[in-house]
Formats: C-alpha cells, structure tokens, sequence
C-alpha cells in the first residue's frame, strides 16, 4: 500500500480510541479496583481497613475455594470433550456427503447459544427432574425406573450434569468454528488424500486434524477461558449444591461479596480467579505449543 493511501498513526489510534476506552471502564479499571481492595478489610461501608496480605492467606487455607477450582478444572475437562471434541466431529459431519440441508443443521446447532443462560438451565432443570423430568421419564418408558434418580441431588457426578447444559448450549459456536477452520483447508489437499486411499478417519486423523490445530488451540483456549469463569448454569441449577458440591469460583465469590458482604474477600477471590484461569491457559498454550515443535508441524 502507498504511502498516500495509508492511514495516518494518530488516525488509527483515534479509530482505537473508543474502544480502548470502553475495554478500560470495563474491564482493565474494575480489576484494577479489586486488586487494591483485595488489601483491605472491607464491609461496604465507608469504612476500609487495610490488612495486607490477610486475604490471600486466608484464601490458600480456603478449603471451599479450592473445591470450587478443582470443580472448575473437571468442568473445563467436561467443555474440551463436550464442545469442543464433539464441535469438531460435527463438524467434520456437516463437511461430509453424508449430511443434507446442511444450513439447517448449522442454524439448529448454533441456535442454543442464542439463548440465555438462565433458560438454558431451567430447560435442563425439567429435563433432570425426578417426578416428570424427560430423563426420568425416558428410563421409566425403557423399564428401567429403578435408575431414576433426583438427579441434581446427587453429590458425586453433580459437576457432570451441570456441565451438560453447558456443553449444550455452547456446541453449536464450537461447531460453527471448527467448521470455518476446516473449510480454510486447501480442498487439492483433501482430493489428494482421497486418492491415496485415505477416507473417513484416516484422512480425519492424519490430514484435516494437524491441519486444524491452530482452530483446535483457539477453540480450546476459548472453552477453557469460558469454563473456568463458568457460573450462569451452576447458579441457576444448583446454587452450587448439595452443600458446596457443584460450587464454582465465580460462584464463592459473588456469595462471598454480595450475600457475606466481604468485599475486600471477594476482591482477593476474583484476583485468583483471574490469575488461576490465565496461568492454565499460559500452560495449555505452552503444552500444545511443545507438542506442536516436537512434532514437526506448525500451529
């Protein structure tokens, strides 16, 4: 591009203005405000007294807090198999010969991401219920009724069916997105591997997912970003019951700052969430990344 053509500095930075701006109000000036308050002792009053590293110190012997962040990671683990892992064979299913209307099947699985939340989980909540819950209903009708159960009480897989909805709604964005990578796909790549006998699986296996990986690490990345700060789902269908079993960080620390009215607490909580959620991320990238180098390929 010539020089006259292109776009002055200042000019570009006063296109970026607006938005650096609102990203600041946002985001950048309330994590800054939780940090400083996540010193201090606070109630909500006028009143703050400044305690040092109190809260952080509290918050590693926080037993709750940790459970909630070992929930968080099985939740991210259920999201990489449920939305992204499934996202990426529907994908490959809709590339196929074998699906027809094609638009349709998009539009349907994007669909549930267009929805709030809060529907999401009131759907799953009928769905899961133990008097006329689908699922329920499902065994009964199969003769099997001796395996319905009350489903959102139960302690152990608790984090799995919460995780469900979820991956539910979220499947059909990861599907779209993989469906994108894939399509960015040299097709003379693809004719070629057909004609060397690879179909189906092998040419899934050994040609489109390698030439994938730089849509698998953002999809990844972004599913893990996603459910590490998960808590609409969570909080719409268990409030992080029975007890504490499906509790989440986001979920400790909105109940620690706005139902306990510890503030300077709850600053110091979503300054671990923040720093947990972004050192995993770091250590994900940084594993595919070595991964990737070892193998020869490029992401």
């Amino acid at each position: 591009m010539g020089k006259a053509l292109r776009p002055k500095r200042w000019l570009l930075l006063l296109y970026l203005l607006p938005g650096l701006l609102v990203y600041s109000f946002v985001v950048l000036l309330p994590i800054l405000a939780a940090f400083r308050d996540s010193f201090y002792s606070w109630t909500g009053g006028p009143k703050k007294t400044f305690i040092g590293m109190d809260n952080y110190k509290e918050l590693l012997q926080d037993e709750v807090f940790w459970n909630a962040f070992v929930n968080n990671v099985w939740m991210t683990a259920y999201g990489l198999i449920g939305q992204v892992g499934l996202g990426f064979i529907f994908a490959l299913l809709l590339m196929s010969k074998l699906v027809k209307m094609k638009g349709l099947h998009r539009t349907m699985s994007y669909f549930p991401s267009t929805l709030a939340p809060v529907i999401i989980a009131f759907l799953w909540m009928m769905i899961y219920n133990y008097n006329y819950g689908l699922l329920n209903g499902g065994l009964r009708g199969a003769g099997l009724g001796d395996w319905a159960q009350s489903w959102l009480d139960l302690t152990g897989p608790i984090v799995l069916l919460v995780s469900i909805p979820l991956s539910w709604q979220n499947i059909g964005f990861f599907t779209l997105l993989m469906l994108a990578g894939l399509s960015s796909i040299n097709k003379e790549v693809l004719e070629v591997a057909e004609l060397d006998g690879a179909t189906g699986v092998r040419k899934a296996w050994y040609i489109m997912i390698p030439l994938a990986k730089p849509t698998l690490l953002v999809a990844s990345l972004l599913c893990i970003a996603n459910n590490m700060r998960g808590f609409e789902h969570v909080f719409a269908l268990t409030g992080g019951g029975p007890g504490n079993a499906s509790s989440v960080m986001a979920l400790y620390a909105y109940e620690t700052s706005f139902l306990r009215f510890r503030y300077g607490y709850g600053s110091a909580l979503a300054i671990a969430i923040i720093t947990l959620t972004m050192l995993i991320i770091l250590l994900c990238t940084l594993f595919m990344q070595k991964r990737q180098n070892k193998s020869g390929g490029a992401l």
